[in-house]
């Protein structure tokens, strides 16, 4: 019987050195943030950290940007692991409203936390396309959920707005506003959706 072909849309199988190099490099890139900061974490400082030449680096990430995207990316796969498999109420189990809300403070506090990140991974108006479509995507399930009239997907997305790094970086930087007070506003935004009257 003859052996089915990749479809045109599927990546090429990953080399087991290659997938050790991925993973070796992913490690020390993370430490590295964590020890030196974003801005202090280089191409070179990668390679020697991870023992690998500094060709493999370019090749497996283009450029420093790009680096910061795989990082990016690779917490961002956590965070919607823990959204989707995770322990209540951020994960199933929870009634509908303690998710949207654990939910979108959850996400406003990663967004803080990888506020260098993102901006260095070249998503500083927001996370890319696909994490955006995520966070819409849920927040609109658990819209229909609580039983929310009207259109789910509009009121998804101005939900999800006042979560993106470019508006809490103003609220929090220029207009001096609490982490605490954010949060308690999402909150209220989010109740006079699901309960206007």
């Amino acid at each position: 019987m003859p052996k089915p072909l990749p479809l045109l849309t599927s990546p090429p199988p990953e080399r087991r050195d290659a997938a050790r190099n991925r993973e070796a490099l992913m490690e020390a890139a993370e430490a590295l943030i964590k020890q030196h900061g974003v801005r202090g974490v280089t191409m070179d400082a990668l390679a020697a950290a991870a023992g690998v030449g500094k060709g493999t680096v370019f090749r497996r990430f283009g450029s420093r940007e790009g680096l910061m995207a795989a990082v990016l990316d690779h917490s961002e796969t956590e965070w919607q692991a823990a959204v989707m498999g995770g322990p209540a109420p951020l994960g199933p189990g929870a009634p509908p409203m303690e998710r949207l809300l654990a939910f979108g403070e959850s996400r406003m506090l990663l967004n803080f936390k990888h506020a260098e990140l993102i901006e260095a991974a070249g998503y500083p108006g927001q996370r890319s396309l696909q994490a955006l479509s995520f966070t819409t995507m849920h927040v609109r399930y658990l819209l229909g959920e609580l039983g929310v009239e009207g259109d789910l997907a509009y009121l998804a997305t101005a939900l999800v707005a006042p979560l993106e790094l470019i508006v809490l970086r103003q609220q929090a930087d220029r207009d001096q506003i609490s982490t605490t007070r954010i949060v308690a506003g999402w909150t209220d935004l989010v109740h006079r959706v699901v309960r206007p009257d």
